[in-house]
Order: C-alpha cells, then structure tokens, then sequence
C-alpha cells in the first residue's frame, strides 16, 4: 500500500504557500474532483496534490495552535501568558 506524503514530500510550491491560498487551491480540487469532470489521470494527479495541500494546512494549523496564548492574571497581579488550551 502507497504511504501517504510526510512533510518532507511537500513541493516547494506547495509549502511556500499561505494557509489561505492552499485552502483556496484544494477546495478548487476537491470541486473538480466532486464534478466528475476531466481523464482519470488528471484526476488521480489532482488528488494527490490535494493532499499535499491538505497536509501543509494541517502544518500550518497545527503551528498556529502552539502559537496561541492566553492572558491569565499573575499571582504578583501582573498579566502572564500560558498556552491556550484549545481542545
């Protein structure tokens, strides 16, 4: 069985891009391939950029996640940051 990319398989063109625009470009793909419309092949090679596009999203919202902070107040009453804990 085929193993799914890991992060390292991502094309340079792919992981230069912004969450926003990966987003953008894989629902594209994920419409074309819901229509039906095109060769088989074409499909297959849309699909399987498609998941390189999900996966850097993935990546990129998984470092944002640990980016996240949240504002407590302090014992001395100054405000600290802790890890936001989102799930």
């Amino acid at each position: 069985m085929a193993q799914a990319p890991s992060s390292k398989d991502i094309p340079k063109d792919i992981a230069a891009m912004s969450f926003e625009v990966a987003l953008e470009e894989l629902e594209d793909i994920v419409q074309k391939l819901e229509s039906g419309a095109g060769k088989l092949d074409d499909s297959i090679s849309s699909y399987e950029r498609g998941i390189q596009l999900k996966k850097h999203c993935e990546a990129k919202l998984r470092s944002a996640r640990a980016r996240v902070e949240k504002v407590v107040p302090g014992l001395d009453g100054d405000v600290d940051l802790e890890p936001a804990d989102i799930d």
